[in-house]
């Protein structure tokens, strides 16, 4: 199996790096251009739920993301920050993104189309804000702002894996939480390296795929959808390796 690592430019291909994405069976790990951990993604061992962790205290939980036939959930730990909800429409070809739970504001629409994602700001009737294009080698995403023309503001190229992975939903809202950019990455500021961070460079791993894989919603006004040209497997793995398990949680398992 092939090695999935994403690299991320700063705009185009001959921009600097801005990070690096690195799978392993447990989840996800977010480096910033010098390999240093930024954040870290444990995909749990069932198929409905990731969880964001502190790359300072793997058991401290930040976020937690949890998968159902009709979206995603997400939950946060952080004092300030408002949960959001990701509900599928018109039979999963569109998410509506609600602030503060499901019954909040919509706040965004990702529409997918032939080409890419559009990402439309302050609901239905918004402008469109940005889009990500799934470029037709199938080894990169790029996103562009304000249309389909825009000014591009990230590069996204994939080793080790087809990016038409992330065309389906599940496995974009995935993609989506762990390469969304926070404030200081945004800035371009140069992230604080936390205790405990790797100082190594890019290490092999196996292929993963991952995302809800039940059974999906279908909608009367849509018809069915054909749940084996989209189901995508959620990585099986537990959130930790068995040699990170304490006792008490391994005698649970047994």
């Amino acid at each position: 199996m092939a090695d999935i690592i994403i690299t991320e430019y700063a705009g185009t291909r001959k921009d600097p790096v801005a990070r690096f994405y690195q799978y392993s069976p447990e989840g996800v790990r977010v480096l910033d251009p010098r390999k240093n951990l930024q954040r870290l993604y444990f995909f749990n061992s069932s198929p409905d739920m990731m969880t964001e962790r502190d790359p300072s205290h793997k058991d401290k939980i930040l976020r937690r993301f949890v998968f159902d036939t009709h979206g995603m959930l997400e939950e946060t730990f952080s004092f300030g920050q408002r949960p959001r909800t990701f509900r599928y429409e018109n039979g999963g070809r569109q998410i509506a993104v609600r602030e503060g739970g499901q019954f909040g504001a919509v706040g965004k629409i990702f529409l997918f189309e032939q080409n890419g994602v559009v990402e439309t700001a302050w609901g239905r009737e918004g402008e469109i804000e940005r889009v990500y294009i799934f470029e037709s080698a199938h080894d990169a995403i790029t996103e562009r702002k304000g249309g389909w023309y825009g000014v591009v503001t990230r590069t996204l190229v994939f080793q080790g894996i087809d990016t038409g992975v992330f065309c389906e939903p599940e496995a974009f809202l995935q993609f989506l939480m762990f390469s969304e950019q926070r404030e200081g990455e945004k800035s371009g500021e140069p992230p604080e390296k936390p205790s405990g961070t790797d100082n190594e460079g890019v290490s092999t791993v196996p292929l993963s795929r991952f995302a809800f894989s039940g059974k999906r919603r279908t909608t009367t006004d849509t018809g069915p959808v054909n749940d084996e040209e989209i189901r995508i497997d959620f990585i099986p793995d537990g959130d930790v390796s068995s040699g990170e398990l304490s006792k008490d949680e391994t005698q649970q398992k047994q």
